[in-house]
């Protein structure tokens, strides 16, 4: 079955970190362009990362720069994104999805179930 998995998300108090995985199955993720978003309650979607697949480049939302950390494990299969200095805005629904657009919310791709994200203030 092809799909994707997220995971590792919970509640945490403002400054505290989490990592979020994706986890692919049923094809590889080796040379795929996958992008993390989020959506807030009364919130548009935002294209918080995207990772290309050709250069590898990353891109990341003014709002998270310094602070997430998106990487990819090819021999797990699995992207991760590495959240620090977490702050109350951060509380979202985070997805994984393929075929992100750098700074585009659309999800154009496979997406994910998405996992929670809750930063109490």
């Amino acid at each position: 079955q092809v799909q994707l998995v997220e995971s590792g998300g919970g509640l945490v108090q403002s400054g505290g970190s989490l990592r979020l995985s994706c986890r692919a199955s049923g094809f590889t993720l080796d040379y795929s362009a996958i992008g993390w978003y989020r959506q807030a309650p009364g919130k548009g979607r935002e294209g918080v990362s995207c990772i290309s697949s050709s250069h590898g480049r990353t891109y990341y939302v003014d709002a998270v720069k310094g602070r997430f950390t998106m990487s990819r494990d090819n021999a797990k299969n699995t992207v991760y994104l590495e959240m620090n200095s977490l702050k109350p805005e951060d509380t979202a629904v985070y997805y994984c999805a393929l075929d992100c657009v750098p700074g585009e919310p659309a999800i154009r791709g496979l997406r994910g179930q998405g996992t929670q994200v809750t930063v109490s203030s």
